[in-house]
């Protein structure tokens, strides 16, 4: 299964709004086939490791992070492609969560495949987090956090420069990880700070850009900006405030900015949800992570640790955090760890 889990990654930003899956199938104690789905619209993870394995799927295990589908949509269910095989058992970790999918389980059972469910169910769960969090929830999109700080927590200097704090292979990483998303976030001071481009630019290319949205209460986004400059080629949204003034506005829309206006994060992130943005990578800055946090709206929190210190004067990560007991403060659960260059990557999921 942790190969399986392993093999579901390759989808990553090519698959979605499907969920990454992998699969493995076994015969006589070893591997005999390997599949993953690797494209929208393309092969499912089971046949695909099934069309690998050949003769030695028959009488063998296939081992797969979600359950086998039971769902005529691109591709022909998994079920059926299960049973042709003449596979004898399949392990799977996690349950499929939508309803017209699911029940590929009991659908094999019926037909005298064992079918066992859960094993690593927690790793293969983390893995399709945003995937299970549209399923069951349309309210608002799966929400994460990234930020890149200081050991004492500072995301930029005193004067205001924060490039580069991180390393290349962290950066490296964090257009891995937009790549994945429907739409990447910063706030209206980060926007007018760095001019960010927000774009994926790296080896693995989306099958669909993310979207880039700006979320300025005031409305202030200069038109000078390469978000809006390039809105054409890559769409960008802003969210403001309902009181901002049309005529701040104005110039936005005629770059092609769609405008969304909300009195509360909630509110912004529903209307982001119904505009099709399942998922959002907020990257800063510290109002934006701060509110959301108050709030409990985010989902995960990748944070990117860089070995320096920049002092008290120096800009904080989180701004405006309520104070909260010891006793009453929820305690994250730890996703993954891991060295990124000289700088430390720490995936945290809330309770």
């Amino acid at each position: 299964m942790a190969r399986a889990i392993e093999l579901a990654w390759r989808g990553w930003g090519r698959v979605q709004p499907n969920p990454l899956v992998g699969a493995v199938v076994l015969a006589d104690g070893e591997i005999v086939g390997e599949g993953w789905h690797a494209e929208y619209g393309q092969s499912h993870a089971e046949p695909a490791a099934i069309a690998a394995a050949g003769a030695r799927a028959r009488g063998a295990t296939v081992v797969c992070t979600l359950e086998p589908c039971t769902h005529q949509g691109h591709q022909p269910p998994c079920t059926e492609a299960i049973l042709a095989a003449g596979v004898r058992r399949v392990v799977a970790a996690v349950a499929e969560p939508h309803a017209i999918a699911a029940g590929g389980a009991k659908w094999l059972r019926g037909r005298g495949v064992e079918v066992e469910l859960g094993l690593l169910a927690g790793e293969a769960a983390a893995q399709n987090a945003s995937f299970l969090h549209q399923v069951r929830d349309r309210s608002r999109p799966f929400v994460a956090l990234k930020l890149a700080t200081t050991i004492d927590g500072r995301i930029a200097d005193a004067n205001g420069h924060s490039r580069w704090l991180s390393g290349e292979p962290a950066r490296a990483f964090v257009h891995w990880l937009r790549a994945g998303f429907d739409a990447v976030a910063v706030g209206g001071v980060t926007a007018r700070a760095d001019d960010p481009s927000l774009t994926v630019r790296g080896p693995l290319q989306p099958r669909v850009p993310p979207v880039r949205v700006v979320f300025a209460a005031d409305g202030d986004v200069p038109s000078s900006l390469k978000l809006v400059r390039t809105a054409r080629e890559v769409p960008t949204t802003v969210v403001t405030s309902p009181t901002v003034p049309a005529s701040r506005l104005a110039p936005l829309e005629a770059a092609g900015v769609p405008v969304l206006r909300a009195a509360r994060l909630a509110d912004a992130l529903r209307q982001l949800r119904e505009a099709g943005m399942g998922s959002l990578l907020v990257e800063g800055g510290g109002r934006l992570a701060g509110a959301l946090l108050a709030e409990d709206l985010v989902d995960r929190y990748y944070w990117v640790q860089s070995p320096l210190w920049l002092g008290v004067g120096a800009v904080p990560a989180v701004a405006g955090l309520p104070t909260v007991a010891l006793a009453d403060a929820p305690r994250w659960r730890v996703a993954e760890r891991r060295a990124l260059g000289d700088d430390t990557l720490l995936v945290l999921d809330r309770p």
